[in-house]
């Protein structure tokens, strides 16, 4: 690819710029864009032209006085893998002072065998590093810290255990072990056209990965046309889809360790190694709309509108493109003015939070060229430092499969302000494509174009050569095309990552219950039921098939809804709504939510069969109030 590439570009070497060589393309200068990279063609076939176009015009565009460029560093041996730990909440592994022992703990015995080993390989790297360093502390025996632990068995353990057990799934064991890996296959994970498109939520993507390995000859991917890309689906499930925003925080905070382990896991699994880079501290912009970090953005624009997720500006911009109408031809493609763009950059630095920015004004392509400029000019990247390189590395995959699975798991390690951002901007691209009848603008134009904007952060590309730099940029406009295509599968938060959650809420309330304040705490509980003996007894009326819906928001009346093999999260908010004539929010704005038992709360999906989650959480409680994303 790298030679292809040189032969359809010169380099100067002084300037820096990408002149494209139109006669040794065989392209016409006057040929449409859309015809040059039409569905018919894979990333591949393409010149790229337009991507060194872009490259260009970012080079022009920056500013000869900007701020500190960010400033990546490999972490030094062992110090990777302690930060790892760390934010894994397994810290306790080398140092016995930290705070997060017995969640740890917990944490471990819900592993499966590629995350467990996964943390053995880290744990092993730290401990030769350590003795190196002839550390005063030691890092425990790797199989002491999987050493099994006695076994306790419960109701609540059968409950959590039916989410992966149903029809023949695969179970995750204390001891870290997956049914199905080694012996039988692991449904889902291999085989056949009726599977090849099913994204499998329910075992672990690291143990299919390895699954795919043990029993498949591995096959190097092939960038498929727009139109060809495969249409990939998610397992319906009985108990419920699990989208970002639909937890608490405390169990999205397990999700998070948990998601860590598991990328790092499917990364050893297909043996793609990770180099974590760490930003330097840099001094940053403090005030302004561009070059500032995300989180000063929004807290600026949270004082204005509480609860703001994406940036205004960002908001805004988007807005009004879609407004003035996405048929404008070559939309992100043809560049704004130049001195046009950095007039309304300065002219919204000055007047936009004041409400004077006058927008009938702002031209279509001006606009376009600020939102990538927004994106571009971010003082850290918005896929981040710390997982830029994994990021890079999905393609390394040898299935679409597989790399779908790890960009879902890195879009759910993204910080909150980086993962809202991408989403508002990733729907926004997706909307463009819509209208590529119009606007000319394929999922493979727009890709090309977005690439370098939101990969070539400030000062990278004098970090990276030549030759990196022509390999790059078929792959991060793959990576890009990637992330549009399959962006409503990539806010999905995995069953087995939810069970696991499950698992460690069930151990944390086994050991509460067996403190003394808790043993006080349902004394006093059982008194105060003694004297408010007219309430209805949960426990008899979910044996029954009948839960109790609540609706303090409201009501203070209770709802018993009867369940059915057929009943679905949705049906009971239409019968809320129909017998609550005084509540004027729509369906869409009401969640049910499951409260309690082995979750803390959750949102649930409308197509949630009911009596199915009962029966894997039979003490929760439901509750129906305005959604809190």
């Amino acid at each position: 690819m790298v030679t292809k590439l040189v032969c359809y570009l010169q380099l100067s070497r002084r300037t820096g710029h990408y002149n494209v060589q139109r006669s040794r393309l065989g392209v016409s200068g006057d040929t449409p864009p859309y015809w040059r990279s039409g569905s018919q063609d894979s990333l591949d076939e393409l010149a790229l032209d337009d991507y060194w176009k872009e490259v260009e015009i970012i080079h022009h565009s920056a500013d000869p006085e900007t701020q500190e460029e960010v400033q990546l560093r490999v972490a030094d041996e062992g110090e990777q893998e302690e930060a790892w730990l760390m934010e894994a909440g397994l810290a306790t592994l080398f140092d016995e002072s930290a705070s997060d022992g017995e969640d740890g703990m917990v944490l471990l015995s819900t592993l499966t065998r590629t995350q467990a080993a996964a943390v053995e390989r880290r744990v092993e790297t730290l401990n030769q590093t350590l003795r190196k360093r002839s550390k005063p502390y030691s890092v425990p025996n790797v199989r002491d810290i999987f050493r099994s632990p006695p076994a306790h068995h419960t109701k609540d353990d059968d409950a959590t255990s039916r989410e992966c057990g149903e029809g023949g799934k695969k179970e995750t064991t204390s001891a870290g072990e997956a049914q199905g890996v080694g012996g039988r296959a692991i449904p889902g994970s291999e085989g056949g056209a009726e599977t090849e498109t099913d994204i499998n939520l329910e075992v672990s993507f690291s143990e299919q990965a390895l699954s795919y390995k043990e029993g498949s000859k591995v096959i190097q991917p092939v960038n498929e046309a727009d139109d060809k890309l495969p249409d990939f689906k998610l397992l319906r499930d009985k108990t419920g889809t699990t989208k970002l925003g639909d937890l608490s925080p405390s169990d999205m905070k397990k999700v998070r360790r948990l998601v860590l382990i598991e990328m790092s896991a499917l990364f050893d699994t297909a043996g793609i190694e990770l180099k974590t880079h760490k930003p330097l501290k840099i001094k940053v912009k403090e005030t302004g709309l561009f070059g500032v970090p995300l989180s000063t953005l929004l807290e600026q624009d949270q004082k204005s509108i509480p609860g703001t997720r994406v940036p205004l500006i960002l908001q805004r911009l988007i807005s009004h493109i879609e407004d003035e109408g996405l048929n404008t031809e070559g939309l992100l493609r043809v560049p704004g003015v130049s001195a046009r763009v950095k007039a309304v950059c300065h002219d919204l630095d000055v007047q936009f939070y004041e409400g004077f920015f006058p927008w009938e004004t702002l031209k279509q392509h001006d606009a376009a060229s600020v939102v990538k400029l927004f994106i571009r000019e971010l003082p850290h990247p918005l896929l981040t430092v710390e997982y830029f390189s994994a990021f890079t590395s999905v393609l390394k995959f040898p299935t679409k499969k597989q790399q779908l699975q790890a960009l879902n798991l890195l879009v759910l390690l993204l910080p909150d302000s980086s993962r809202d951002t991408l989403k508002a901007l990733l729907e926004f691209l997706q909307r463009v494509i819509d209208h590529k009848e119009h606007n000319k603008m394929t999922l493979n134009n727009v890709s090309v174009v977005m690439a370098p904007n939101i990969f070539m952060f400030k000062g990278f590309r004098r970090k990276i050569t030549e030759q990196q730099e022509f390999a790059m940029a078929t792959g991060t406009a793959n990576i890009v095309r990637l992330l549009i295509r399959y962006q409503n599968l990539l806010w999905t938060i995995p069953k087995f990552v939810i069970t696991q959650v499950r698992k460690q809420n069930t151990e944390d309330q086994r050991k509460m219950n067996r403190e003394r304040a808790m043993r006080k705490l349902l004394k006093k509980m059982a008194y105060d039921r003694e004297k408010n003996n007219d309430k209805p007894d949960r426990s008899s009326e979910a044996e029954d098939g009948i839960i109790r819906v609540q609706a303090p928001q409201f009501s203070k009346v209770s709802m018993a809804v009867q369940l059915t093999e057929d009943l679905q999260a949705s049906d009971i908010l239409s019968r809320f709504l129909s017998q609550e004539s005084s509540v004027s929010m729509k369906k869409e704005e009401l969640c049910l939510y499951e409260i309690g038992g082995n979750i803390k709360e959750r949102c649930l999906d409308g197509e949630t069969y009911m009596k199915a989650l009962l029966d894997l959480n039979p003490t929760a409680e439901w509750v129906i109030k305005s959604v809190q994303r």
